[in-house]
């Protein structure tokens, strides 16, 4: 299995200010590596994060939550669907149990890609992978298929020609309606292979006020204001339409936590945060 291992040196903020990176904008994928207990994060994600922390306690347990989510999809579509290459859209920082560490340890010749466009998550990325031949880092933006799908360093990974589980786990929210997130998973769907998977966790409005009595969806929203990306909730209709022309997997998009949850295994966060499925090109 190839290891996820820690820089020596880490990039400092002088020296990312010196590239003309602003690190006084608060990144999406950096806020959420400091809410996993990450370190490659600066000054503006902290204090973002500490915002969202205050107006939800336990989003940074919603997070980990979010990642036992990829951890079960990846086990189920290696060890039980069969794939053997991973494409991780918006995938942010590896994290502990990465995608890559999940599924070679079922499939030790398992392939992944991570596709962030943030040049420092890149970045930091790089140095924590010691990729080879079977995995890699991609700086692109997801909302270009052709790009993503074209890009040397993912051909030079995967095999289009062969099935690939798609991942966009807490990604599309971070998608405005005007940018048609429903146009570009189908830009992805129609160059997949048969027998091709995508999961998807989303933030959702909720239908009642049971789903989010605390307003955590406008809490969240109103922090990612001034953050790189704006947050976009979807209600449940407008989340099941990212899987047209794909065939739900049991149990369908149903809580994250509800997704085929691990026996004995509790969510760390509240029963109802994201949306969670996954589906399979027919």
């Amino acid at each position: 299995m190839i290891p996820v291992t820690r820089a020596v040196t880490r990039v400092g903020e002088h020296d990312l200010g010196v590239r003309g990176i602003d690190t006084s904008i608060p990144n999406v994928a950096r806020i959420y590596d400091y809410l996993l207990g990450g370190k490659d994060n600066f000054a503006a994600d902290r204090q973002a994060a500490q915002q969202l922390l205050a107006a939800i306690p336990d989003i940074a347990a919603i997070v980990r939550d979010n990642r036992m989510f990829i951890g079960r999809v990846v086990r189920y579509l290696t060890g039980e669907a069969g794939i053997r290459q991973f494409l991780d859209l918006g995938a942010g920082l590896p994290a502990r149990s990465s995608v890559h560490e999940i599924a070679q340890a079922i499939a030790p010749k398992a392939r992944v890609v991570y596709i962030d466009n943030d040049p420092v998550v890149c970045l930091h990325g790089q140095a924590l992978l010691r990729s080879g031949d079977s995995v890699a880092m991609v700086r692109a933006d997801l909302r270009g298929p052709e790009e993503v799908l074209g890009h040397r360093d993912v051909l030079h990974v995967l095999d289009l020609a062969e099935p690939i589980g798609v991942l966009c786990a807490s990604a599309l929210h971070f998608v405005a309606d005007e940018e048609n997130p429903y146009q570009i998973i189908a830009g992805y769907r129609d160059r997949l292979a048969p027998g091709s998977f995508l999961a998807i966790t989303h933030g959702t409005s909720g239908e009642t006020e049971q789903d989010d009595p605390d307003h955590a969806a406008d809490s969240a929203t109103y922090v990612y204001q001034r953050a790189s990306a704006q947050l976009h909730v979807r209600s449940l209709p407008e989340i099941r339409r990212l899987f047209d022309g794909f065939d739900l997997v049991e149990p369908g998009v149903v809580w994250m936590t509800e997704w085929r949850p691990d026996p004995g295994v509790r969510p760390t966060g509240r029963s109802r945060s994201l949306r969670g499925g996954v589906g399979r090109k027919p």
